[in-house]
């Protein structure tokens, strides 16, 4: 089903908090003021502007016209659409997916649908929207004690999800993938489970939108020490992005322009120190060839011990 940008609940309630924000600093009123005129707490405006918060429709129209003196109709309407469409949370996310997916990426799964560009950075593993099925059955099997068989159903069902959003599907985001070199030396599953993923690895490098470099390990000790992380450009203005971090137990959003832009500077300038995208598109496939002809010097050794 396709996703209208504006249909998107996080996107819509970020696009509030920027717009309230920018037209406070305008004014030149501070929270403080903006909550004494309203009747609010302080802590009423400060979470609305984080985003913790939505507002209503209402309050928002009373906000833009009586204390920011917007008279722009045109994009009052447009923000109190916006509003509306933020509050549709709970209708917007399906149970099951509120019951079984942490908070960060519930809002990574929108965030996804609006991007321009994004780009991923990993040190250890393939993405979870670029693994096969089986390396994705091998992967959370690690996690047998911590995750109920409908959690589990739920994690590969949106996994596989992912990818035909993030990757195959007509008109998707400019995907750059910057993948640690040490990450094509661990082993998921089984070799020919492995082998069967960096093979298809290297035919979605192939499409259009997407561009996957290699960084050796040589170089890249530093940009290890940062972990995984997702920068997401939801618009061609530079502001307009969000940072994904994720660890082994927490995942989170982050929206402070100074990290995002400063997660942004990282991967670009190692983005250079990479293989090019065909240099890595053949690392990639050596690997496959490796361990292919392991598969198949063991098997020849185990068929001449049977003979």
């Amino acid at each position: 089903m396709s996703v209208a940008r504006d249909d998107l609940p996080a996107v819509s309630r970020r696009r509030v908090r920027l717009a309230l924000r920018a037209a406070r600093e305008r004014t030149g009123l501070s929270q403080s003021e903006v909550a004494k005129k309203l009747g609010w707490s302080l802590s009423k405006v400060q979470r609305i502007e984080l985003g913790e918060v939505t507002i209503s429709p209402t309050d928002l129209r009373a906000v833009l016209v009586d204390i920011y003196q917007l008279t722009d109709q045109a994009r009052i309407a447009e923000l109190v659409e916006q509003a509306r469409v933020a509050r549709r949370e709970r209708y917007w996310t399906a149970p099951e997916h509120r019951d079984h997916l942490p908070p960060g990426l519930l809002q990574l799964l929108q965030f996804e649908r609006a991007a321009t560009t994004i780009r991923e950075y990993q040190s250890t593993l393939l993405p979870g929207h670029l693994q096969t099925s089986a390396v994705v059955d091998a992967t959370l099997a690690w996690f047998d004690r911590m995750l109920s068989d409908d959690a589990r159903r739920v994690l590969r069902d949106v996994r596989l999800s992912r990818r035909e959003r993030m990757i195959t599907r007509s008109g998707g985001p400019d995907y750059l993938l910057l993948l640690d070199e040490s990450a094509l030396w661990r082993m998921v599953g089984d070799p020919a489970i492995t082998a069967d993923q960096f093979e298809d690895l290297a035919e979605v490098a192939l499409r259009p939108n997407v561009h996957i470099r290699v960084l050796p390990m040589d170089n890249g000790t530093l940009m290890g020490t940062f972990g995984a992380f997702v920068v997401l450009d939801l618009s061609d203005q530079p502001d307009d992005a969000v940072l994904y971090r994720e660890t082994y137990l927490h995942d989170e959003i982050v929206e402070d322009t100074g990290q995002v832009a400063y997660h942004r500077d990282v991967f670009d300038r190692f983005w250079r120190r990479a293989l090019d995208e065909e240099a890595s598109r053949t690392l990639v496939l050596a690997r496959v060839f490796d361990l292919r002809a392991r598969m198949a010097k063991t098997l020849g050794q185990d068929q001449g011990k049977e003979s």
